[in-house]
């Protein structure tokens, strides 16, 4: 264990405690700062160093499967994921691994499908049209995203003495007849990990990236109801765990977590109820990992569209 783990250690502790002491608390506030902004960079470099005696011990193995030809591994993984008329292939497939760097890259692109518009020449096919456009935009999206991580990585790569591990993976989660989510999963690994996760989430009526406030009534204040009822959650998962640790009320006010945006990660479950998603060092230390808290459809329903 580092001093700087050690020395995080013991001001959790204190932290749960309610009991810091005026230096307790600056020190936390450097660390933890360091670590959100560090957070925010979805583009960190994740180097640690090794002795070279354990460097010597590794055996060498390097396997790069088409990392620089993507039409060839979308061409290999064509994998239909739902029904309807969207599914999800394989765009790219990265792997490397050299003892000390390990890639295990999965880009996923989503393809809209012809559906009775083949068949009925009187089928409606504007959503159809609106869906390929918003498929292209989150496809550009993704890539870039993956683009930069694997940039990264292969800068990292570089390093003779240092390790490191990066999976991008995907899912699809929660689809119904009415909407199709994809959730791109990223981790860097390097000593300890960080994940960040993206939420895609599409209209199948109208063939548009569904955005947060279009599930609400116009002119309605759903920013401050749903963070309230985040709020409640958070204080009432508190009480019942010791081990959980929320940014509320704390000691350095600047670091609550105050109300969500527009742009807070969110999906539809298959109880179509509103989950609202956040990443590591966003509201909680980084051990709480990424957190998602369901709101309840009594809290918003006299708001939800």
């Amino acid at each position: 264990m580092g001093k700087q783990e050690e020395t995080w250690n013991v001001m959790e502790q204190e932290y749960k405690k309610h009991s810091m002491s005026k230096e307790q608390v600056n020190q936390m506030k450097q660390i933890i700062e360091k670590a959100k902004r560090e957070n925010k960079k979805t583009r960190r470099r994740l180097i640690y160093k090794c002795s070279a005696a354990a460097a010597a011990a590794v055996v060498i193995l390097i396997t790069v499967i088409p990392n620089a030809f993507p039409s060839a591994a979308y061409a290999m993984s064509r994998i239909p994921i739902l029904d309807k008329w969207i599914e999800v292939v394989t765009f790219r497939d990265y792997q490397y691994n050299d003892g000390r760097h390990t890639a295990d890259i999965t880009v996923p692109e989503i393809v809209p499908q012809p559906s009775t518009a083949q068949t009925d020449p009187n089928a409606d096919t504007t959503a159809q049209k609106q869906a390929q456009k918003t498929a292209e935009e989150i496809n550009a999206e993704i890539q870039q995203i993956s683009e930069q991580l694997i940039q990264e990585f292969e800068e990292n790569a570089k390093d003779q003495e240092g390790y490191q591990d990066m999976q991008i993976k995907s899912e699809v989660i929660a689809t119904t007849d009415a909407y199709f989510t994809l959730k791109l999963i990223c981790y860097q690994g390097a000593g300890s990990g960080y994940e960040q996760n993206y939420f895609y989430t599409m209209d199948l009526q109208t063939g548009k990236r569904l955005q947060l406030k279009d599930l609400f009534t116009e002119d309605s204040d759903y920013i401050q109801t749903v963070s309230e009822n985040i709020k409640t959650q958070m204080k009432e998962q508190m009480q019942a765990d010791e081990n959980v640790i929320y940014w509320l009320d704390s000691d350095i006010p600047e670091w609550n977590f105050k109300e969500i945006t527009d742009d807070t990660s969110f999906y539809l479950n298959a109880d179509q109820d509103l989950v609202i998603c956040f990443n590591e060092g966003e509201i909680a230390p980084m051990y709480m990992g990424c957190v998602e808290f369901i709101i309840p459809k009594e809290a918003i329903a006299d708001i939800r569209k």
